[in-house]
């Protein structure tokens, strides 16, 4: 009899953690290695608390996201299909299969770095692309919520004399690259919002918080938002990603995250980096209009601390 109650109170509580994660709102995350955090800590960070479609054990952006949501008392069931050096053209392509495999209830996705690899600053392929997968997602759902992020200024691509935008102040790509978000938008509307990463990135050098120009050396005091390549992000730039997309998808206050945020504390960013760049999220929000929440700002009795152990 004991054996019975007890083998259908283990079925009970698979059941329940079954009707549970089916019940949490999905989010996928579609993109390249400015999504999968190439060059940083972040890439296989906490990989164990999200889906990797593909089977390559990476956290990314998509864990940052998914710790902050744990913190904030939100739950996601998150996903993400990625690969490097592609835009959305290529998951059509060749994930199509993935995309399709359940009604997701949030996608966000963006495209090459340059628009378009082949013809760097041409949005007509991102345009296209963009219409295409938001076709094929709301075939599963057609209410899903869809996110086109907005990618940032490229160092590689502003201050060597071969880059694309050479010659041009640091801000014309990040720029360019929004206004073919703004185009992709349109084509593939209706989309919930632009998710403004690559302004932020610039808001974040206009207000001292990070360097400009990684060639020039980093001024004391300011953080480098690329990593060794000058082309991806470092773990402050990819942060600041997922911090702008966790308030964009959740309409919460980056702030409530408070400076002992434990995602920062293990990738090791100190409370003053943390407090910069949440300040940073927030007030590139609030200039985007995304309306925001702000629940008490978490602080933890003691200071920063390692993340809870995964749900």
């Amino acid at each position: 009899m004991k054996a019975k109650l007890m083998a259908f109170a283990v079925c009970g509580v698979a059941a329940l953690a079954v009707v549970t994660a089916q019940s949490a709102p999905s989010v996928l995350f579609i993109g390249n290695s400015f999504t999968f955090a190439a060059g940083s800590p972040v890439h296989f960070y906490r990989a164990e608390t999200v889906v990797d479609l593909n089977n390559e054990g990476i956290g990314g952006v998509p864990a940052l996201f998914k710790s902050f949501a744990q913190q904030a008392g939100l739950n996601y069931d998150v996903s993400l299909e990625t690969h490097p050096g592609v835009g959305l053209d290529w998951h059509l392509a060749n994930k199509s299969d993935l995309l399709r495999r359940r009604p997701w209830d949030v996608v966000v996705m963006h495209g090459y770095s340059t628009l378009d690899s082949e013809k760097p600053g041409d949005s007509a392929k991102l345009v296209a692309t963009s219409k295409a997968t938001a076709d094929l997602l709301r075939a599963q759902n057609p209410k899903v919520q869809i996110y086109l992020m907005s990618t940032w200024s490229r160092a590689d691509q502003t201050y060597p004399s071969a880059g694309r935008w050479a010659g041009q102040p640091i801000e014309a790509m990040a720029r360019d690259v929004r206004a073919a978000y703004d185009q992709a938008a349109v084509a593939a509307a209706p989309i919930a919002s632009v998710i403004p990463v690559g302004e932020s990135w610039l808001r974040a050098i206009h207000t001292g918080v990070a360097d400009p120009n990684p060639y020039d050396g980093i001024e004391a005091g300011k953080l480098n938002l690329w990593t060794y390549d000058n082309y991806h992000a470092s773990a402050y730039g990819y942060y600041l990603e997922a911090l702008v997309t966790f308030g964009s998808v959740t309409s919460r206050d980056p702030r409530s995250l408070g400076d002992t945020e434990c995602s920062a504390f293990e990738l090791g960013l100190s409370a003053a980096q943390t407090k910069a760049l949440q300040q940073v999220a927030f007030d590139e929000l609030t200039n985007a209009k995304v309306v925001l929440s702000s629940p008490a700002v978490a602080r933890k009795p003691g200071g920063a601390s390692r993340c809870a152990s995964p749900r």
